[in-house]
């Protein structure tokens, strides 16, 4: 569970921190920035998978086979950064599995990770190409008395909170720190031990760290590493859903594992899955599709899903059976029915821990239904009031969205405004074109700051009528808001 992200110099990131809850709405105009809050979390996600220079070329707007590294950079109008940093903090899960499937428990539970790279710019004359270089890494614990002042939304102390923070590891060190030697001045990653008060430290390799061209969290995948190992894990869950009609009308291979893809991909595998395990959980494989269906009514929709076997061509896929007895299959399926069922099928995964980040998740979907799709993206993230559990686990949302309709749906705690911040620099220039976030004053996020937060009249473009508008509620009624 992310729960914090702190970013310097990435994109329009400057000075830029957001608290996360179990459910996040970020709402703002076009253009201020919001995807790259996205495209932060993914270049960590990343990180854990590819070197640092593939993870920076991954990125929106940045191609590998077009892309320039140095875009990424935070450009002030005269000058490009040469740096970025970030900084999460997450909650792991208790049990972790390594590469090679054995079990292992981290020291601690809430952590906090911090990575920063600075840009090298091409060297002709040396056959070099741009890219990122590591500066500095740290993981560490954020210990049960932190937990409070970090854990800012609202949640239960006795069935939450107490049960998923945990740290059996005292040490200043941490997990993860970096070290300059004193007479060369060179930077190193030090690995540290997860038992035991001491963290003794090995270096995670004899070159220095701008040398390194992954990450620690990129490279230890061993269980002798436990905690290391369930940060990993943990960013590796952070996925941006991207749902495409066409991958999700794609039938399955009887051997395809369960899970949705970041496309929406293998929801015929992953329902059947869950049906056929539906007996773990006192169910049966008709109660899950009934349930199924019944959420998808939410649309509208009065249609009963099935999963169809080809025992011929050992494929699944998807079909819906009308009132009327038509069958629909894969290309007769609408791309809102697919895009809701997607969701359903994801908050039906028990056990999945994950953070899950949705732009415009309204998209397709009749102001109508709106309510519906809000009751279920809600469903997919972790209930903070009630304990852990298969059918309550360690999962979040974080939407972005632009629909008036979505907007007014959404609770006053889980709001964030996104808009263009003017900074000052230590120089007094002028910095534009930043993104700030805000939460609803009075809330969680402004708790301790009567000026932080937006209120209602900020909310003026999601609220009233368009300009030119021609089909409207009566004037004197608006101007009453």
């Amino acid at each position: 569970m992310l729960t914090r992200l702190e970013v310097n110099g990435f994109k329009n990131l400057v000075d830029f921190a957001l608290d996360f809850g179990p459910y996040t709405c970020i709402a703002g105009a076009n253009g201020v920035g919001k995807s790259n809050i996205f495209d932060a979390i993914r270049f960590l996600s990343l990180l854990t998978e590819s070197t640092i220079n593939q993870a920076a070329l991954q990125l929106r707007n940045a191609g590998e086979e077009t892309g320039d590294i140095a875009d990424l950079l935070f450009f002030d109008g005269e000058q490009r950064y040469d740096r970025m940093e970030f900084a999460a903090e997450m909650i792991v899960d208790r049990k972790v599995a390594d590469d090679f499937g054995r079990q292992a428990e981290p020291s601690s539970s809430f952590l906090r990770y911090e990575v920063a790279f600075r840009y090298e710019p091409p060297a002709a004359s040396l056959g070099q190409l741009g890219g990122l270089v590591l500066e500095r890494e740290e993981l560490r614990a954020i210990n049960v008395r932190q937990a409070a002042s970090h854990l800012k939304f609202p949640h239960s102390k006795s069935k939450f909170r107490d049960r998923v923070v945990y740290n059996r590891r005292h040490s200043r060190s941490g997990y993860i720190s970096t070290e300059v030697e004193p007479d060369t001045g060179q930077t190193s990653i030090i690995v540290h031990q997860d038992g035991g008060a001491q963290g003794r430290g090995r270096p995670a390799a004899p070159a220095p760290a701008a040398d390194a061209t992954r990450t620690i969290i990129g490279t230890e995948n061993t269980a002798a590493t436990p905690t290391i190992l369930a940060a990993r894990r943990e960013m590796q869950s952070w996925r941006i859903l991207a749902l495409e009609p066409a991958a999700m009308r794609r039938p399955d291979r009887y051997t395809q594992p369960p899970g949705i893809a970041s496309n929406g991909a293998h929801i015929p595998a992953t329902l059947q899955h869950l049906a056929n395990t539906a007996h773990k959980y006192d169910d049966t494989p008709e109660e899950l599709f009934r349930f199924v269906s019944s959420m998808l009514a939410g649309l509208g929709n009065r249609v009963s899903v099935r999963v169809a076997r080809d025992d011929a061509r050992q494929l699944l896929s998807l079909e819906m059976k009308e009132r009327s007895g038509l069958i629909l299959r894969g290309n007769a399926i609408a791309h809102s029915t697919l895009r809701f069922l997607a969701l359903i099928t994801l908050s039906e995964i028990p056990e999945q821990t994950a953070v899950y980040c949705i732009e415009e998740p309204e998209n397709g979907i009749h102001p109508g239904a709106l309510a519906a799709l809000n009751h279920r993206l809600h469903d997919i993230a972790i209930d903070v009031d009630y304990p852990l559990d298969y059918d309550n686990p360690l999962r979040q949302v974080i939407a972005v969205t632009h629909s008036p309709h979505f907007i007014q749906l959404q609770n006053e705690d889980e709001l964030v405004l996104a808009s263009e911040h003017i900074k000052r620099s230590d120089c007094g220039k002028r910095i534009r074109n930043l993104l700030k976030c805000q939460g609803y004053k009075g809330t969680w996020r402004c708790a301790g700051d009567d000026r932080a937060g937006f209120y209602s009249g900020h909310l003026h473009p999601y609220i009233l009528p368009p300009e030119e508008a021609q089909f409207t509620y009566p004037k004197e009624i608006w101007e009453s808001l």
